[in-house]
């Protein structure tokens, strides 16, 4: 059962909206390195934040952390309220079905399956598969037209339009995004930003990181990181 607890401390942005993450001395070591260290963040309802740095600064690893694909050596992270380290493996795999879209670089699309089928692969997590709803989620992205076809028929910028599809089916108030336009060309990187920039426009709480400073000017706010560390 997921448990919620109060909020580790106020949250830093200002406003009113409540926090959706909360990080607290969160690190990460991998043997004697540590990738990420003591890293304390807010992000609240509805911000579209961008995670930046140069290579090798943590933005990955604190991505995977937030996602809950990977479990912090130390510190505390809040989702939502439910503190993530205290939960088992599959408890983690609701947290991520019920609460995050995830959009990666590399796609992960099924090569064999066509592009409603990967969207729909998302439900079936839920238990339920709809492929009306599917290829509605894909009309909103601009690929009503291309439900059928396979990632290999389909170009980069239409495959990562499908990646998005796919963390949107289950409606997700929080969507975390690896890079999602570094395959891309500039014109399939614009219409990217234009969707995620929608989705923000909804409501939803969007989380980029990207190493593009023209992409982290088009976000409420820039967290920067050097050296597994954030930068004052």
């Amino acid at each position: 059962m997921l448990t919620r607890t109060r909020p580790l401390a106020p949250a830093s942005p200002a406003g009113d909206a409540p926090p959706v993450i909360e990080t607290r001395g969160l690190s990460k070591r991998f043997g004697s390195v540590a990738a990420l260290d003591g890293v304390d963040i807010t992000v609240t309802a509805g911000e579209f934040v961008a995670i930046m740095g140069p290579s090798g600064s943590g933005k990955t690893t604190l991505l995977n952390l937030l996602s809950c694909l990977d479990t912090p050596s130390s510190g505390h992270y809040l989702l939502d309220g439910i503190e993530t380290a205290a939960l088992d493996g599959a408890a983690q795999a609701v947290v991520r079905r019920e609460k995050i879209g995830l959009v990666f670089q590399q796609f992960h699309l099924i090569p064999y399956l066509s592009a409603v089928e990967n969207v729909m692969l998302a439900q079936h997590y839920h238990s339920v598969a709809d492929r009306d709803e599917a290829t509605a989620a894909l009309a909103r992205v601009g690929l009503g037209h291309r439900a059928g076809h396979l990632p290999s028929q389909l170009s980069g910028g239409e495959q990562q339009r499908v990646c998005i599809a796919r963390a949107l089916i289950n409606q997700p108030a929080l969507i975390l995004a690896d890079e999602p336009t570094g395959n891309l060309d500039e014109e399939n990187e614009r219409l990217v930003m234009a969707l995620f920039q929608e989705l923000h426009r909804e409501g939803r709480t969007l989380v980029l990181v990207t190493h593009n400073p023209d992409l982290g000017a088009l976000t409420d706010r820039v967290i920067r990181l050097n050296h597994g560390r954030l930068e004052a």
